[in-house]
């Protein structure tokens, strides 16, 4: 079962909140009424004003700024990493309100090559993490490992190198790899490395669909290990959640230590 964190913060908010505002309108008023003695602060009452300032900034922070992510899994390598922990600027696409994610303030919108955490349309509770492709009316098509927007190849730069390429884990929880090359896509002055999967073991299926307005077209750096538009279709405006803009630690859990020097790296 997924815990909505976004939820109990807001819980949490409202009753602190409620139990301090209701103590401060009526019943200090009473104990004060009884004397010294009996106007001392109920334990639940403390906790509830000492605690209400700091979940309603840690909500406001982390609904309307920043939030904290793990990357879990390997489709968008070779730009993030399992274990990789990143902040998501909240705000660069409208302040949305918690929980209902539904935005109230335009800011501004999503750019083709934006790194974007979403929820996933079929698992509203999951979110994921892709590039930004294709947008409202675009025609993306994918053929041969490239893609196409409005029949525009986006350029692949690089000597396709052959190298071992992670791909997801076994039962045992133990990364599991193919052969595959490293190229530099450019998605509107966007330049980011890529991984794909030799053509004869993971050939492309072709692909040509136009994006529906309010709705985005995603994929992952990992190409031929993600799951993403080609399988979970288009996304939805309202599911996105925000732009990842950088990375804050990386936990090595193979070898159980830290990668100091992911520590800081801009998410391009």
């Amino acid at each position: 079962m997924e815990i909505d964190f976004a939820l109990i913060l807001v819980i949490a908010v409202i009753v602190s909140g409620a139990i301090w505002l209701l103590d401060s309108l009526v019943f200090r008023k009473r104990r004060e009424s009884k004397g010294v003695a009996s106007s001392r602060e109920p334990v639940l009452v403390e906790y509830a004003r000492s605690f209400f300032p700091i979940i309603l900034v840690v909500l406001l922070v982390r609904s309307f700024l920043f939030e904290p992510f793990r990357i879990p899994s390997s489709s968008m390598m070779p730009t993030l990493l399992v274990g990789d922990f990143i902040f998501v600027n909240k705000y660069v696409y409208g302040l949305r309100l918690p929980v209902l994610n539904t935005r109230f303030v335009d800011i501004g919108e999503p750019k083709r090559g934006d790194v974007i955490v979403f929820r996933k349309p079929q698992e509203p509770h999951v979110n994921y993490i892709k590039r930004l492709v294709g947008l409202p009316g675009d025609v993306i098509s994918y053929r041969n490992k490239q893609v196409f927007v409005n029949d525009i190849p986006m350029a692949l730069e690089g000597s396709g190198d052959a190298q071992r390429v992670q791909c997801g884990q076994d039962a045992r929880s133990r990364p599991m790899y193919f052969d595959g090359t490293t190229v530099t896509e450019t998605l509107d002055g966007v330049k980011h490395e890529i991984y794909l999967g030799r053509k004869s073991d993971y050939p492309s299926a072709y692909l040509d669909k136009v994006v529906p307005e309010g709705h985005f077209f995603v994929m992952g750096d990992n190409r031929d290990c993600s799951q993403d538009s080609r399988i979970i279709g288009f996304i939805p405006e309202q599911n996105l959640v925000g732009r990842a803009v950088a990375i804050w630690m990386n936990w090595d859990w193979n070898n159980s230590s830290l990668m100091w020097e992911r520590i800081g790296t801009t998410i391009h």
